[in-house]
């Protein structure tokens, strides 16, 4: 069993250490973001009494990095599927379940990675944490939120046959989700139907909980933000199992 997932876990992330222009290529959106809406919306920010921008941004840009990296890593199922080297892999005398959690796990493992390098890429920008001793719990609430969009993507491709619909459905879900976490706005003295969507949003909780532990500032708070994490990503994970075990090659 943990052989299989050791298997997979550590072919996922060799794929990801690889491609050096899928690592490269996936920074520009978060550098243009804490660039452009940094420095940009920096001193409207500051006038409105509401401090550093880039302070509050960042820690969104970060769980923006984990949510693409970890949802598209489903893309990887359809492509395996679609040339045949899931059959191989289904065919094999392990478990499903086995095969699932070891590509999730993988999947996580690559967008964790890929939000502490845009945890870096912050501070050159010009991003400053204000209590370093809560640090890993931040990292904490990034593998948390990396493993839950991880199931989520494995769920939602282990229902499709194409990468094109796959891509559909991610946009009509990824932006949504991005733009109604927190990310990029404060979720207080925000119109009820926001703030009720927001709060129904589980990145939001990823958010939240990677803002409080970076600069200090946070709207649900530490217990509410885990113990949401924690129970949506067990959720993506049992449905994300059941329907990977009945997906047909």
């Amino acid at each position: 069993m943990f052989r299989t997932i050791y298997i997979l876990w550590l072919r996922q992330l060799k794929r990801y250490v690889r491609s050096r222009s899928r690592i490269i290529g996936s920074l520009g959106q978060p550098l243009l973001f804490l660039v452009a809406l940094g420095y940009g919306f920096g001193p409207i920010f500051q006038k409105a009494g509401a401090g550093n921008y880039l302070e509050f941004l960042a820690p969104g840009v970060i769980a923006m990095s984990i949510l693409f990296t970890a949802i598209f890593s489903g893309i990887e199922i359809i492509w395996d599927k679609q040339f045949g080297f899931l059959k191989e892999t289904l065919v094999a005398p392990v478990s499903r379940l086995n095969i699932m959690i070891g590509r999730t796990l993988g999947g996580a493992t690559v967008a964790t990675l890929q939000g502490i390098i845009v945890f870096f890429l912050s501070i050159a920008a010009g991003f400053r944490p204000t209590n370093l001793t809560f640090l890993p719990v931040a990292l904490l609430i990034m593998a948390l939120t990396a493993l839950l969009f991880t199931a989520m993507g494995t769920a939602i491709a282990s229902l499709l046959e194409d990468m094109q619909g796959f891509q559909m459905v991610m946009n009509f879900l990824v932006m949504p989700i991005f733009f109604l976490s927190g990310a990029l706005f404060p979720l207080s003295g925000l119109p009820d139907p926001i703030v009720i969507t927001a709060g129904l949003n589980p990145l939001s909780y990823g958010v939240d909980g990677i803002r409080g532990a970076l600069v200090g500032q946070m709207h649900f708070g530490f217990i509410t933000d885990l113990a949401v994490l924690s129970g949506v990503t067990a959720l993506f994970l049992v449905t994300g199992s059941y329907l990977f075990s009945k997906m047909e090659i």
